[in-house]
């Protein structure tokens, strides 16, 4: 994988240049994409004419590619939303957050897959530790080019788990930030009250760099010397018999790893109000989806898939006052959360069920929906197997609008699962 950290370190010091940079995600591009098919639409071409502009290199993002999910508009590729129902559209504007990387001096090199409309149907685009293997989902391609080694920073979205789940599954780190920290305007969304941008990386440090670069935010974490030991509490949720046995043991190794680095872990009882949440998160999703889809359920029903068109078709029996019951229990649920975590610096809890299923699903997003619900910031880190060898992860979630704090808890638990690999 390539470290933005370190590509962007390399360029500041003259080492390298954007360029270069570039010709290191084309080889990989032209050794993997074949296989792994992480890309709606790319062009390298454009991308290394952009790598020779004057400056780039002083941006914030030092020139280096960036992915972009294809649900984000962009004015010089297609936005096709992984649906045949927008082949060949092309925005006239890019996406707030695209407009963002462009400032910031990151190139877009292309657009990664999408599942159709960010919903369930898995896509094209193969796990690059296991080509029979999913890469998760709705955010394929963002996590199988980072994993791959064909893209050091990748954007993708989560409604319910799409940007963690394929982290963990793809093995790579996957940062998903409190609502609305990267700006949704020019998405094509599901549920707007859900809906949250987020980045892919390799790491926790370059994923934090990545997110610095592009708010202008101080959320960097590799300028410390020394991180301060977290205060974790493990969360093993309402759904904990759902984990297999090798994504039970990896958070217990992941925990006894935090402790042996200093950090003061216990396990507190799981609240039934984040049980409660976790059930208002699909009538909230759903609802929404109803009538964020209203044009594409209304006019091109039969061009869905049928897991999308039999998900509109009951969502459209969710009442008003169903959701609008959903939005208060979300409500307090937000609220004794803040409380719950009062003593407690971040959560450890199961980023998926298990390592990457078969080709036939994006996997379950069981262990992400109460946090993209709850808005907090999550990370996925990396590092853990199961018996197979393939990658296992495990999510640190933070309180609403701490996402340093997360950040730093994330690289903590990173460093201390390597040290007791």
């Amino acid at each position: 994988m390539l470290s933005a950290l370190d590509l962007a370190r390399r360029i500041e010091s003259g080492d390298t240049v954007p360029a270069a940079v570039l010709d290191l995600c084309a080889k990989a591009i032209d050794a993997r994409e074949g296989e792994i098919q992480a890309f709606a639409s790319l062009d390298l071409a454009g991308a290394r004419r952009q790598a020779e502009a004057a400056g780039l290199a002083n941006r914030p993002l030092r020139g280096l590619p960036v992915g972009v999910k294809d649900i984000f508009d962009t004015v010089d590729f297609p936005t096709e939303c992984g649906t045949p129902i927008y082949a060949g559209n092309r925005p006239r504007s890019d996406a707030a957050l695209v407009a963002l990387i462009r400032r910031a001096g990151g190139i877009v090199l292309g657009k990664t897959v999408t599942t159709e409309l960010a919903f369930l149907n898995p896509s094209k685009t193969h796990n690059p530790h296991d080509p029979s293997r999913s890469p998760g989902g709705s955010s394929a391609g963002s996590a199988a080019a980072v994993a791959a080694g064909m893209l050091p920073i990748a954007v993708g979205t989560q409604t319910g788990g799409s940007v963690i789940r394929p982290a963990a599954y793809c093995g790579v780190t996957g940062f998903k930030p409190s609502y609305r920290l990267l700006p949704t305007p020019g998405l094509k969304h599901f549920s707007v009250y859900l809906d949250t941008a987020g980045l892919f990386a390799a790491g926790v440090a370059d994923v934090a760099f990545a997110a610095a670069a592009i708010t202008g935010r101080d959320l960097r974490v590799d300028r410390r010397a020394t991180i301060a030991p977290p205060r974790i509490a493990i969360a093993r949720t309402n759904v904990w018999d759902r984990a297999s046995a090798d994504m039970q043991r990896a958070l217990d190794a992941a925990a006894k790893a935090a402790a042996a680095a200093g950090a003061h872990v216990n396990e507190p009882a799981w609240p039934a109000f984040l049980t409660d949440a976790f059930n208002a998160q699909a009538v909230i999703q759903d609802y929404e989806a109803f009538r964020t889809l209203a044009f594409e359920y209304d006019h091109h029903r039969e061009r869905l898939s049928p897991i999308l068109r039999d998900t509109l078709d009951k969502a459209a029996a969710v009442t008003a006052d169903d959701y609008d019951a959903a939005r208060r229990t979300t409500k307090r649920a937000r609220q004794a959360l803040a409380d719950h975590m009062g003593e407690i610096d971040v959560l450890l809890t199961p980023s998926a069920p298990s390592a990457a299923p078969g080709p036939d699903t994006t996997g379950p997003a069981i262990f992400n929906r109460v946090w993209t619900l709850m808005g907090t910031p999550c990370v996925n880190v990396p590092g853990l197997k199961d018996a197979s060898g393939l990658p296992l992860g495990v999510q640190i979630v933070g309180r609403f609008g701490r996402d340093h704090e997360a950040l730093l808890a994330a690289q903590f638990l990173e460093k201390a699962i390597k040290a007791a690999a």
